[in-house]
């Protein structure tokens, strides 16, 4: 018989984030083997789950908090999505509770592992997200960024970007909801003035991959990131990624990978999306390169190492904690 599994999740599918795809694709991958329940928080006297599995330390923390404080006794894991891997756990009391209170940690990249302290290692376990491998259909120029509008994603360099590039057939996709209102105004404008430019908004998530899979590049600029959905969803469809120079998306492209930019730097960004779409050189290297880390976000790689995860919690608990997938 299987268990009964809540997952918690700070987003819900209207939010149509990284941590509700997260959310919702464990719960397809774990509903073959236990009864999976998506959930918005967790309280005393809810329904009372075999595992909790919750996403985000600080934004689930009081879930976290009140599953423990009644049944201490049953596993709990927590998901280092992001913005609580590389800037919460360092500064918020309750994130650090988070650490401490779960019975094991999954980070989506290997990188993450310095952002902890080393006596959490041994509680610390990677998984790489997934997509389903999708055919590329580039048959323009065009760039896409996917990611709500908001600070952490920097939205503001890729439209700076946008004013600085000189391919003369390039054009760039923007897609994401206005989550800062300043932000969206900006976009809005942009796409206004600028012709190359196109701001979507907000899509349904098989929509952003369809056009992201038309795409020639995908740029993600954000300033922190756990380990980003969309770059799993390019690297599974062919897409090269040009992506910003940091610990999240290192750990997901590798040390080496060709596309990287400074953090902030729209000049920067400009030139490898002009070279991306000038240099078939260049392009033809960030391919490969990408192709060769498709392996690690395999759907069925995915599966089975929650799955492993899940029953070593559940069923051999004095079993040593490994990383559920090969690292790079």
């Amino acid at each position: 018989m299987g268990l009964r599994i809540t997952i918690v999740s700070p987003a819900t599918q209207r939010e149509n984030n990284g941590n509700w795809q997260t959310a919702s694709r464990w719960a397809h991958f774990l509903g073959a083997a236990h009864a999976v329940t998506i959930a918005h928080d967790w309280c005393a006297g809810d329904p009372a789950p075999d595992l909790l599995i919750a996403l985000h330390a600080r934004r689930a923390a009081p879930a976290l908090a009140a599953f423990k404080s009644v049944y201490s006794d049953r596993p709990a894991i927590l998901v280092l999505t992001g913005t609580d891997l590389y800037r919460d756990i360092a500064v918020d009391a309750s994130a650090q509770a988070s650490l401490e209170s779960a019975s094991a940690l999954v980070l989506l990249q290997p990188a993450g592992l310095a952002q902890l302290a080393p006596r959490l290692h041994a509680k610390a376990h990677i998984i790489f997200q997934s997509a389903p491998s999708l055919p590329a259909l580039a048959t323009e120029s065009v760039i896409t960024m996917i990611g709500h509008l908001r600070e952490e994603k920097d939205p503001r360099t890729f439209i700076a970007a946008a004013h600085l590039v000189t391919a003369p057939a390039l054009r760039l996709l923007h897609i994401g909801g206005a989550l800062d209102p300043a932000l969206g105004e900006l976009a809005a404008e942009t796409a206004r003035t600028l012709p190359r430019y196109q701001w979507l908004g907000d899509q349904p998530h098989d929509a952003a991959r369809e056009a992201l899979r038309q795409s020639c590049a995908m740029v993600i600029a954000s300033k922190m990131e756990g380990g980003a959905n969309v770059i799993i969803e390019a690297v599974t469809s062919g897409v090269p990624v040009i992506a910003s120079d940091i610990s999240g998306n290192r750990g997901m492209l590798g040390e080496d990978y060709a596309g990287y930019f400074a953090v902030g730097d729209a000049a920067g960004l400009a030139r490898k999306m002009d070279r991306i779409a000038q240099d078939e050189a260049f392009a033809a290297l960030l391919r490969r390169q990408c192709a060769a880390r498709a392996r690690l976000f395999a759907p069925e790689a995915e599966q089975a190492a929650l799955l492993q995860l899940v029953d070593n919690l559940c069923h051999r608990p004095q079993a040593k904690p490994t990383t559920e997938q090969e690292s790079p």
